[in-house]
C-alpha cells in the first residue's frame, strides 16, 4: 500500500511538471518573457534569438544536473540498519573530464554567438537618415537633432498624487520609421544609460566619452525610456517617451520645436563638469 502511495504521489508530481512546462508554451515564452515585440527595430530579433537559445540550453544544463543530484541523492541513501561511511572514492577521470570539457565548451559556445550578434550590433551604418544628440543630465535627458538644427530641452518625470508620472510633461524623443538613426550618447554630469526598454538596447552615458548606437525602427508606436544606472536622489524619474512615426508626422514634430523657438544646439557649454579633459579649462602650461 505504502509504495502504491509513493509511485501515485510520484506520478501525481511528474504530471504537475509537464503542466506547468506546457503552460509556459506561450507567445510570451518564445519572447524568453522579454518585454517586446519581434521586429520592433532591425536589432530585436537579434537579441531574442540569442538570449532564448541561452536559457534553454542553460535550462536543459539544469535539468540535467537537478535529476543527477536527486538520483546520487536516492541511490546512495543510507539504508535501513546500515552505519559508518559509504564506500570513498577519490578519482574518476572520465567524469572529471567530462565535467570541465563541457562546461567549457558550452561557455566558449555562448561567448562566441554573444561576441558575434554585439559586432553585428555595434556595426555603424553608413550615411544614416537621421542624426540625434542625446545628453543625459540629473535627472532629465536633452535631445539634439543634429540634421534639422533643433533640441528639445526635457525635465525630469513630474510625480502626480496617487502615484505615478505626468506622461505628458516626460521629454519625448521622435524618430520616423523605417529609416537608419544614429544616436549620439553624452552626459553632462555623472554616468547615466541610455535604455529604450522595448528595443532591448541601452548603453553608458559616460562624461568626457562619446558612445553610438545605430538602428532602424521598424514599426510605429510609443515606447519607454528611462535610465539604467543609478545616478543620484531622483534616478527614478529620469524617464522618457520613444515616438517611432510616419516621415511626415516627425517633420511636423520637428517644425513644432522650431515655431517654439528651440533652434540649435544644447551644446557641452550646459555640461555641469567642465574641467574634464578636452573642455579648455586648463592651460597646456597650468
Amino acid at each position: 500500500m505504502r509504495h502504491t502511495l509513493k509511485r501515485g504521489l510520484k506520478g501525481a508530481s511528474l504530471l504537475t511538471v509537464l503542466a506547468v512546462v506546457l503552460a509556459g508554451c506561450t507567445s510570451q515564452s518564445a519572447l524568453g518573457w522579454l518585454p517586446t515585440e519581434r521586429g520592433l527595430t532591425n536589432q530585436v530579433d537579434r537579441v531574442i534569438d540569442l538570449w532564448v537559445v541561452s536559457w534553454v540550453v542553460l535550462l536543459i544544463v539544469g535539468v540535467i544536473t537537478w535529476l543527477l543530484i536527486i538520483w546520487a541523492t536516492v541511490v546512495y541513501r543510507r539504508r535501513r540498519g546500515q552505519s559508518g561511511l559509504p564506500a570513498q572514492l577519490r578519482y574518476n577521470m572520465p567524469i572529471e573530464t567530462f565535467y570541465t570539457i563541457v562546461p567549457l565548451i558550452l561557455v566558449l559556445g555562448l561567448f562566441a554567438f554573444t561576441a558575434r550578434d554585439q559586432t553585428i550590433i555595434e556595426a555603424p551604418l553608413e550615411d544614416p537618415d537621421v542624426s540625434i544628440e542625446v545628453y543625459g543630465k540629473r535627472w532629465a535627458w536633452d535631445f539634439n537633432y543634429l540634421n534639422e538644427n533643433v533640441y528639445l530641452a526635457g525635465i525630469q518625470g513630474q510625480e502626480i498624487p496617487g502615484g505615478g508620472v505626468d506622461n505628458e510633461l516626460l521629454p519625448k524623443l521622435y524618430l520616423p520609421v523605417n529609416q537608419s538613426v544614429e544616436i549620439k550618447i553624452e552626459s553632462r554630469d555623472v554616468i547615466h544609460s541610455f535604455w529604450v526598454i522595448d528595443f532591448l538596447y541601452k548603453k553608458d552615458m559616460i562624461p568626457a566619452r562619446t558612445n553610438y548606437w545605430y538602428f532602424i525602427p521598424q514599426e510605429e508606436g510609443v515606447f519607454r525610456g528611462k535610465c539604467a544606472e543609478l545616478c543620484g536622489e531622483y534616478h527614478s524619474l529620469m524617464l522618457f517617451e520613444v515616438h517611432v512615426v510616419s516621415e511626415q508626422e516627425y517633420n511636423q514634430q520637428i517644425q513644432a520645436l522650431r515655431a517654439q523657438g528651440n533652434v540649435g544646439r544644447l551644446g557641452p557649454e550646459a555640461s555641469v563638469l567642465q574641467n574634464l579633459p578636452g573642455t579648455g579649462a586648463f592651460s597646456e602650461s597650468e
